[in-house]
């Protein structure tokens, strides 16, 4: 199994700690995302000592009155970068002026088709700004923990490949549930976004990678779905995905 978008670097416990817990869970790939130049540094450490781990390396919307284009362009040449991101919009919290972060989303989707690689979409509150700039935008797209509706039908007619983490897990959550069974099975994908959004039944707690397990079987659920044949899936997309 994967787990295709955790913050190895912002977790509590140690990476080798939870990389080894995700081995003895049957979770034996990682994709750890870092969101800003010293996330970056932490993150490729990380994949660097584990064979298991690759690094999407990108500037969060939070971090886009800071973001440097030509730092991100040096670390995404490390050999085991396989995306973008995350990078997108986020106006729920607006820690970054907007006008900053659609400047700092442009560049990285030119960046991404520049250097054929996926980009990882964050998107709060900004569906419509952020469906403006994926607008001739050719390249391979992930719309990372999957929660605004508005971007389901875009996504099914593009092709892009549609990403639940915990929350589809939770009792009150029947609209993403919704979602997950109306995306093709080869377009589905699943992540812990670790430390965040632990599923059921590990709310509550800090999330790990290890916890991607309870998210595929709740996504199993959700699609009347065998979840070992839609493990096994989800592991063969991302790996066309990320060129794993």
């Amino acid at each position: 199994m994967i787990d295709t978008h955790a913050h190895l670097d912002a977790c509590a416990e140690p990476a080798d700690v939870l990389v080894e817990r995700a081995a003895e869970a049957g979770v034996t790939r990682v994709v750890s995302v870092g969101t800003n130049e010293t996330s970056w540094r932490s993150t490729l450490e990380i994949a660097e000592r584990h064979d298991g781990v690759v690094a999407a390396l990108g500037i969060h919307p939070h971090e886009a009155s800071d973001g440097d284009i030509a730092p991100l362009r040096e670390a995404l040449e490390h050999p085991k970068t396989v995306a973008v991101g995350e990078t997108g919009l986020d106006y729920f919290r607006d820690y970054a002026p907007r006008d900053a972060q659609r400047r700092i989303f442009d560049a990285q989707l030119e960046l991404a088709a520049e250097l054929q690689k996926p980009v990882i979409i964050h998107t709060r509150a900004a569906d419509e700004d952020t469906l403006a700039g994926l607008d001739g935008f050719g390249g391979t797209v992930v719309l990372h923990c999957f929660s605004s509706l508005p971007m389901l039908e875009p996504a099914l007619e593009h092709g892009w490949y549609v990403s639940f983490a915990g929350n589809v897990t939770y009792k009150n959550a029947h609209d993403l549930r919704a979602a997950a069974y109306a995306v093709a099975s080869d377009r589905l994908l699943a992540e812990t976004d670790s430390p965040y959004l632990a599923p059921v039944p590990r709310r509550g707690r800090a999330n790990e990678p290890a916890n991607v397990v309870h998210t595929i079987a709740g996504l199993a659920r959700a699609r009347n779905a065998d979840a070992a044949e839609l493990a096994a899936q989800i592991d063969a997309n991302a790996a066309r995905c990320f060129g794993l």
